[in-house]
């Protein structure tokens, strides 16, 4: 494998799940506040394409505004948890780069945008969205689990040049959710229909669920990659 992982900050530690055979696509998913790439590594593992590679990478440590400053894994710092709250855009398009270098990082090992899925949990699922409506390259899709889309205002004028305009979108959200609430997916949903084909966005909702996932969420997650991944 060509390609070195240490020139790509974030890859040099990520937990990769590698496919069981030749991989010819790519999932890259970024994990919530406070959390690593393991738990993902192994929640995707269960749903797993043997022709597929999952990276899951870390989050740096950073003080983080929203937890009276506490230093923990953070892909950006949050302020506040509200749609008019105020944002870390510096941090949020520094971020939206680091993940951009691991997509160009798969691309130069061959694996073609449009076989890359980019998707995140919370504030990953929030980074996620962000990045894929602000990448130069054509990708697969997005799946974005109870999160919401950063700088939202800012929309869909930041989204470079319409190349993802026809990207298929999975959004999932728990009606149960304290901490980021389904009105708020909900408006997320609305909005992304104004940046990208409409009809291309799905929005899941899962009654009882809190701010976690659920089988029946990794089951919708999974059909999506399937569809959008095909074995070639």
């Amino acid at each position: 494998m060509c390609g070195n992982n240490m020139s790509v900050p974030l890859l040099a530690d990520a937990v990769t799940v590698s496919g069981a055979e030749r991989e010819t696509a790519a999932v890259i998913f970024l994990h919530g506040l406070g959390d690593t790439g393991h738990s993902w590594a192994e929640a995707l593992s269960s749903i797993r394409l043997p022709y597929v590679k999952y990276i899951c990478p870390h989050a740096p440590r950073i003080p983080v505004t929203l937890n009276m400053k506490m230093v923990m894994p953070s892909w950006f710092d949050l302020m506040g948890l509200t749609p008019d709250a105020p944002e870390d855009e510096a941090g949020i398009k520094k971020a939206a780069e680091s993940i951009k270098a691991i997509i160009e990082h798969e691309m130069k090992n061959g694996i073609p945008p449009n076989r890359i899925i980019l998707g995140g949990f919370s504030q990953g699922g929030a980074l996620s969205l962000y990045t894929a409506l602000t990448c130069q390259h054509q990708l697969a899709g997005i799946v974005a689990l109870s999160c919401w889309l950063p700088l939202h205002k800012a929309f869909p004028q930041a989204a470079s040049n319409g190349v993802n305009k026809d990207i298929a979108i999975l959004q999932c959200h728990g009606e149960m959710d304290p901490m980021i609430p389904v009105r708020f997916g909900a408006l997320t949903a609305e909005k992304l229909k104004s940046i990208v084909t409409p009809a291309k966005v799905q929005f899941k909702t899962y009654p009882g669920v809190m701010h976690n996932s659920c089988p029946q969420e990794m089951m919708a997650v999974k059909e999506f990659i399937e569809k959008l991944l095909p074995r070639i």
